[in-house]
């Protein structure tokens, strides 16, 4: 295959000022700007025999490493990654308790492929489900959390599609929750590192995707539960991610490790066997963590910035970023950061996390992106007697 080098740069922010060419060949990623003194430098690219593989930086989204990352194929039960996902983000509204319990039906209890061998009409704990979910791919677990959240699992399927179009994946269309084979489910490298990502802004995730071994309890007898994803155990920084394989589908393993502020997101799809997809996400993370990192420039619990608050109880509310703000790029590059902060015109009341103005930052004086700067606390409207108090100091 034609390797292609088509330029070296700094890596910056944001997805939308990647250049990519030659879309059938792994390729490095073309920037616009150049920051710092690495002249003639560039990295070797990995082999691998994926038929579709993506490297990502999680912070920024920046690519490091693609090849046919558009390309639409089967990608068995990387298809969970959707479905956990919906499960995570209801928990987090309140429509689902870890805590609550599940009444399992027949059609959940009887699907094929992996599973933990539930009981139809036995009730199993949600957070138990999960857990199986995600270290032992269950099947049958993930029927019976999509029968839960949305009464069907053809429901769920829907749930799943809205989702997936809301978050811009073009390629990805589902069929079932389980990834088990359907001609009309498919999704590309690129989404599903992009559903990963979703995936792990929850904390809780990374509760149960560390798990390399643990018992399934039935009450009279146990389920023996083995991660799927091996490299949590004999890869440094992995922490999560999500196996699949069928025939059409091969063996694909989106994952994700982290090494000091750096995080990065690795799919492969397509492999000819369960030991190379492990060796080829591996060379794909030496890739990323030997040749870049990412620093945090403007963190959420900074107090640098404050923005002049009229009529409230406080003169003054602290401005932060909505979330950390990095920077990723190549090692042993030359940085000169700085941040612009631009204040709104602010009345109360407001609350914590309003929009109260704007983040730019530029990195040897060229930009990398703005980003919303939100208040840092809740400011009340000032009344009548909070006037008088301050004309009685006064």
């Amino acid at each position: 295959m034609t390797k292609k080098i088509i330029g070296f740069m700094c890596a910056i922010l944001t997805l939308t000022s990647i250049s990519i060419k030659n879309v059938n060949a792994a390729k490095y990623i073309e920037y616009p700007v150049v920051v710092g003194e690495v002249d003639n430098f560039k990295p070797e690219l990995p082999e691998n025999d994926a038929q579709s593989a993506y490297l990502c930086d999680y912070n920024s989204g920046t690519v490091v490493y693609a090849k046919n990352e558009n390309e639409r194929r089967p990608i068995a039960s990387m298809t969970k990654i959707m479905l956990l996902l919906l499960a995570f983000e209801k928990e987090a509204n309140g429509e689902f308790s870890l805590d609550e319990n599940i009444k399992v039906s027949s059609n959940a209890s009887g699907m094929g492929g992996s599973q933990v061998f539930l009981e139809a009409d036995k009730e199993y704990i949600a957070e138990e489900l999960i857990k199986s979910i995600i270290v032992a791919s269950a099947n049958d677990s993930s029927v019976a959390i999509a029968e839960r959240l949305f009464g069907s699992e053809s429901v769920a399927v829907h749930e799943m599609n809205k989702r997936a179009e809301k978050l811009g994946l073009k390629n990805t269309l589902f069929s079932n929750c389980t990834g088990l084979m359907k001609p009309t489910q498919y999704s590309s490298a690129k989404d599903v590192a992009k559903m990963l990502s979703e995936l792990i802004k929850y904390e809780k995730y990374f509760n149960y995707s560390k798990i390399y071994l643990e018992d399934f309890s039935h009450g009279d007898r146990v389920t023996q539960m083995t991660n799927t994803n091996k490299l949590v155990r004999f890869y440094n920084g992995c922490d999560g991610g999500k196996t699949g394989f069928t025939n059409e589908a091969g063996f694909c393993l989106a994952a994700t490790a982290k090494r000091g502020a750096t995080r990065l997101i690795s799919v492969v799809i397509g492999e000819k066997d369960s030991k190379k997809r492990f060796a080829d996400v591996s060379k794909l993370f030496d890739y990323g963590f030997d040749n870049y990192s990412s620093k945090c420039v403007l963190a959420t619990d900074c107090n640098d910035y404050q923005v002049e608050v009229k009529k409230g109880k406080s003169d003054y509310t602290d401005a932060v970023p909505e979330n950390n703000i990095y920077l990723f790029g190549l090692n042993n590059t030359k940085e000169n950061v700085r941040i612009v902060f631009e204040p709104d015109e602010i009345c109360a009341p407001i609350k914590k996390g309003d929009t109260v103005g704007t983040f730019t930052v530029y990195n040897n004086d060229i930009k990398i992106g703005e980003y919303n700067a939100v208040s840092g606390l809740e400011i009340e409207r000032a009344g009548f007697s909070d006037y008088l108090n301050n004309i009685a100091v006064a």
